[in-house]
């Protein structure tokens, strides 16, 4: 059974489905819930020189573990911009986007054939020089001239790209047509059976989805989706068309069909024009958040704005801290996201003697039962035990918590990670708790992860005792 993948570009195509720009925290949340949904590639649109769009790239790339895709356009100087943006994500991607229909070519290019086909050639060489994974993308492929389309193609893979995108940019297609037309090209450059072929097609005429299963049947990889309508077949689509016929055409995909609804749900209420300050993240703005991605060379002044950005209220000794370790961890890295300045706060700032001590706990959970946990804590030689039943394992060890301690404190963020790897893998847990306006956090690292759940609770739990007496 065959695998294809579906490449999300909701980011990329975000204006065609929002009339304003999304904010700087939006585009992390769509990134973070498509990261979730386990999509294939998440497409980002090219940046225009703009720092904000390097920003947010970089923050994208440093969060999420599906390949990032960055957009480069075929007569932008901006390859090397682009590629710094994402070369910090786990599977990075640059993605050549030229069109190669006469009319398309003399209107946004203003070039010629001969002339586009070098361009596509320069581009790509560029392209592969920096990255490893290069894709072209012909658009508005479908009205090309048919040679133009075969020596574009197949120029691009000999300059190094290892996927190809088809687009009917028009939707002037049919199904039938479609797969006529994927079977040519496929036919006419044989360098594409040894690489990945995509299709993105316009929904204009409502059959992108019936096209692109047409395409599939001729052997296309991947298909282009959005996670809400924008014209072209959404991710939902997809999955449908897979669940009910991928027996049928010998197909599969990862993405996980039981959240699909309801986190493609949550993507379309943020790109929902809003007023100005009615955005959920109205108090964040591009500006603010400008310190996101930090390097060595920024100042304590600079860290600690993120800190507190953050939601952290450190003394001057602590903020001394946390800058010190985030210089160590800087000189290290190529910069230092949000995630890497929580833990490093969370390990060095507001180190306090335990209150509450973890003397044991039990934990049963499966597909069958409720999860419930039972846990004993000391607190100064006192033992104290609760029972938690909830919705999976930590949660129910936070609740069993909040009885022993008799108070219930907002849980601000909670985050689990690998730390090394193997089966006996070290995990690393963050959990930060907001009291009075305040937010404390704690780290706990065990091979068991619930147990560093629970350590990080209460890590951050002695925090805000320690504060409060």
């Amino acid at each position: 059974m065959k695998t294809i993948k579906l490449i999300d570009m909701t980011l990329r195509e975000s204006s065609a489905v929002r009339e304003s720009s999304l904010t700087f925290k939006e585009k992390l949340e769509i990134a973070r819930s498509l990261d979730r949904l386990k999509v294939d590639v998440i497409e980002l649109p090219p940046v225009q020189g703009q720092k904000a769009d390097t920003l947010s790239n970089k923050t994208i790339a440093a969060m999420v573990s599906t390949v990032l895709s960055a957009a480069v356009d075929v007569t932008a100087d901006s390859v090397q911009e682009t590629w710094e943006s994402v070369r910090s994500a786990r599977h990075p991607q640059l993605n050549v986007i030229a069109p190669v229909s006469p009319v398309q070519m003399e209107y946004t290019c203003h070039k010629k054939a001969p002339a586009m086909l070098e361009a596509i050639t320069a581009k790509v060489k560029e392209c592969r020089s920096c990255c490893e994974n290069v894709e072209f993308t012909a658009a508005d492929a479908t009205r090309a001239e048919k040679e133009f389309l075969y020596k574009a193609v197949a120029a691009a893979l000999e300059a190094g790209a290892g996927r190809i995108t088809l687009c009917d940019t028009a939707g002037i297609l049919l199904p039938d047509e479609f797969a006529a037309f994927v079977a040519e090209v496929k036919a006419q450059v044989p360098a594409l059976a040894e690489k990945e072929l995509y299709v993105q097609i316009s929904d204009s005429i409502h059959m992108g989805a019936a096209c692109a299963a047409a395409a599939i049947r001729e052997g296309a990889d991947g298909v282009k989706c959005t996670a809400v309508e924008a014209g072209y077949p959404t991710l939902e689509q997809m999955a449908r068309l897979v669940q009910v016929k991928g027996a049928a055409l010998d197909i599969a995909c990862q993405i996980r069909s039981t959240e699909l609804t309801r986190t493609t749900g949550q993507i379309e209420w943020l790109l929902k024009p809003r007023e100005e300050n009615d955005s959920p993240f109205a108090n964040i703005a591009i500006g603010e958040t400008a310190s996101v991605c930090l390097d060595e060379n920024d100042e304590i002044g600079e860290v600690i704005k993120v800190v507190k950005q953050l939601g952290y209220d450190l003394s001057e000794e602590d903020n001394a801290k946390v800058y010190e370790a985030f210089r160590r961890v800087a000189t290290k890295k190529q910069f230092v996201g949000t995630k890497e300045l929580d833990a490093i706060v969370a390990s060095t700032a507001l180190q306090v003697p335990s209150t509450y001590h973890i003397e044991n706990y039990v934990i049963n959970s499966g597909n069958v039962i409720t999860a419930t946990a039972n846990i004993l804590l000391n607190r100064n030689g006192e033992k104290l035990r609760g029972v938690g039943v909830g919705d999976g394992p930590i949660d129910a060890a936070f609740l069993a918590i909040e009885q022993i301690i008799g108070h219930h404190y907002e849980l601000d963020d909670f985050q689990i990670q690998t730390v090394t790897e193997g089966r006996d893998a070290m995990g690393s847990a963050l959990v930060k708790l907001r009291a009075d306006g305040r937010v404390y956090s704690g780290n706990g690292i065990s091979t068991d992860i619930i147990g560093a759940s629970i350590r990080a609770y209460i890590s951050a739990l002695n925090k805000i005792v320690y504060e409060q007496n």
